[in-house]
């Protein structure tokens, strides 16, 4: 038997890789059978023997074996490659490694200020990355292509917001491109309280499918700068971070200003490899002959990020909310419909690269193993926190199809009243799995506990993105509320079988996104 067969085996069997557990796990104490099951689920995905599960690592493929393995289980058919359970498909990663980078403020004949790579500053790993990089500062507000002149040859110091009607980071770096800069320096915004800075980054990877254009402008180093850092590089500027931080927070005008004698030195490792990631998809055929040839998608990611840079001396993301449990919430509707098929036929999808990129969502709806023009629509499971009590729920892209109508009807059946994206500048909508389908045209959605601003609900949602979210925090011993994540999956599976058995398949009211 291999080393990971042996290691899934132990898992499937209830041990991790090194034995009985230490401690009981949590899900003994769970009395609802229904979320009792869910959560062993999520304890054996997430579980340290499946190390953060990240895109093409043995732990992901240990995780990927057990799930094709509950999948079989659960009376699912395999519908990946050649009649098995794996879609495979090749990916292409560029890294910039800690070792052998730097990034230093040099303040002419004073001394120079080292930043600390990936707890200070961070880069956007291309495999276009120069080895080097040495540029005089200047700071240039929103970095508009109006507020870029004589920046040629410069490292351009910007404020990243993300607010509307400012410039996106993705016309920052065209704007700082075409000025002819050296580099581009984007600056948290600590005003961005929906969704605050994070620091330190995990690590500087880009991973994407083989045959992906290069991302824009892919020789020019861009870098994100801590708030903090941001304070360093001004000490002794004669100009004040504090009110630079604070207007920009605002949206107020931003003062372009030169910062004479300060340059940016940096040095940049790269490396670059090439392997293969994969999907795990099975279908639950249909019973009606008239819609069986017809599929309702649900789809969950199980990749996470792996090993990465050490919080509190914790270097492994275990990823147990996201998204491994909503990976067993995929399950467990198997499970429930193994004797009980649906009208429509059901493709069930547990997807990889969704932290890198949804790479596996995109794969999936190019290379579809079921006729695409024949999927009805994705109910995707992602960014779900049960951690306060379920009586709120925001739906994504509520309006733009008739599955917002169907989610409000078994919503209002269980007391939960479900609310438009209150913050559509996260960007919630485009950074989940469903994306790729609703570009393709296909209807698609997602759901988040929602919360009344200024509750506690509204207390520990925050507080999860701020100490959780991407960190080796999101484990099995983070804060749930068991009984809110139970209603939640009991949603899901009425909402499920809703448009699977309904006569009428989902449409849209608005026009699909643009790919």
């Amino acid at each position: 038997m291999s080393a990971r067969t042996l290691a899934t085996a132990l898992v499937l069997a209830g041990l991790t890789a090194g034995g009985a557990s230490a401690a009981p796990p949590r899900s003994a104490g769970i009395k609802n059978p229904d979320t009792k099951a869910w959560w062993q689920i999520a304890e054996a995905l997430s579980s340290d023997a499946m190390e953060g599960r990240d895109i093409g690592s043995a732990g992901y493929d240990r995780a990927a074996d057990i799930v094709a393995a509950k999948f079989k289980a659960a009376g699912l058919k395999p519908a990946g490659d050649n009649g098995g359970w794996f879609q495979v498909f090749p990916v292409h990663e560029s890294r910039v490694e800690t070792a052998g980078t730097s990034f230093t403020i040099w303040r002419g004949d004073r001394a120079a200020t080292p930043l600390k790579f990936l707890h200070e500053i961070t880069v956007r790993p291309t495999d276009s990355l120069p080895a080097q990089m040495d540029g005089e500062l200047t700071f240039r507000g929103y970095c508009g292509s109006k507020d870029l002149a004589e920046a040629r040859g410069k490292v351009v110091v910007c404020f990243n917001t993300k607010r509307t009607g400012l410039p996106t980071a993705g016309q920052r770096v065209q704007a700082a491109s075409a000025a002819g800069a050296a580099g581009l320096i984007q600056v948290d915004d600590p005003y961005f309280t929906i969704e605050p800075p994070r620091w330190p980054a995990a690590y500087a990877r880009a991973v994407a499918i083989v045959g992906t254009p290069a991302p824009a402008a892919a020789s020019l180093p861009v870098m994100t700068l801590s708030a903090e850092a941001f304070k360093t590089m001004l000490a002794g500027s004669g100009q004040n971070a504090d009110t630079v931080l604070k207007a920009g927070g605002d949206r107020q005008p931003l003062t372009a200003f030169d910062l004479p004698g300060l340059r940016l030195k940096a040095q940049f490792h790269l490396t670059r490899r090439d392997y293969t990631a994969k999907n795990v998809i099975g279908v639950l055929p249909g019973r009606d002959p008239k819609l069986s040839d017809q599929y309702l998608a649900l789809t969950a990611h199980l990749d996470g990020y792996g090993y990465g840079e050490p919080v509190g001396g914790d270097n492994l993301y275990n990823g147990a909310l996201d998204d491994a449990a909503y990976v067993g919430t995929l399950i467990r509707f198997a499970d429930k419909h193994k004797a009980k098929p649906l009208r429509r036929s059901v493709v069930i999808a547990a997807f990889t690269g969704e932290e890198k990129g949804l790479l596996g969502a995109h794969w999936f709806v190019d290379h579809p193993t079921v006729p695409k023009a024949a999927i009805v629509a994705d109910i995707n499971l992602d960014q779900l926190r049960p951690l306060f009590p379920l009586e709120l729920m925001t739906e994504l892209a509520v309006d733009d199809t008739t599955l917002g109508r169907m989610a409000r009807e078994v919503a209002a059946s269980m007391a939960i009243r479900i609310q438009p994206d209150p913050e559509p500048e996260r960007s919630l909508l485009t950074r989940a799995d469903h994306w790729p389908f609703m570009q393709a045209g296909i209807p698609g959605t997602g759901f988040i506990f929602g919360y009344v601003p200024g509750t506690e609900a509204e207390r520990r949602y925050r507080e999860w993105y701020q100490v959780r979210y991407h960190r080796p925090q999101d484990d099995l011993t983070q804060p749930m509320d068991f009984e809110a994540a139970g209603k939640f999956n009991r949603f899901f599976y009425r909402l499920a079988e809703s448009v699977a058995d309904a006569d009428d398949k989902p449409t849209w009211l608005k026009a699909p996104p643009a790919r």
